[in-house]
């Protein structure tokens, strides 16, 4: 674990940004308190629970896949910005 002298000029630096003198003793003192409380989240005894991804289980929901009926040609090719010979025209995209 990092320890909470952690300097955050260091910090903005990697992230290629720029904080004023008040900026970087705000952002210090915060920085510190996250890895203080990081440290005593550290301390809790947490090897009877078990890992999980998601706080409440995940279940993917799928309809059943089923035919249905489509948009009629003409429909369809209404909203074309360009529609030739019953199909809609679109701009070459490879070289």
């Amino acid at each position: 674990m990092s320890s909470p002298n952690l300097d955050v000029r260091d910090v903005a630096r990697l992230a290629r940004i720029e904080l004023t003198d008040d900026e970087a003793a705000t952002f210090q003192s915060q920085l510190g308190r996250v890895l203080e409380y990081v440290e005593q989240l550290n301390a809790l005894d947490v090897s009877s629970v078990e890992p999980t991804a998601h706080a409440n289980p995940v279940f993917n929901v799928l309809r059943a896949d089923e035919a249905r009926p489509g948009l009629e040609r003409s429909a369809a090719l209404a909203n074309a910005p360009h529609a030739a010979n019953n199909l809609v025209v679109v701009t070459k995209v490879i070289e």
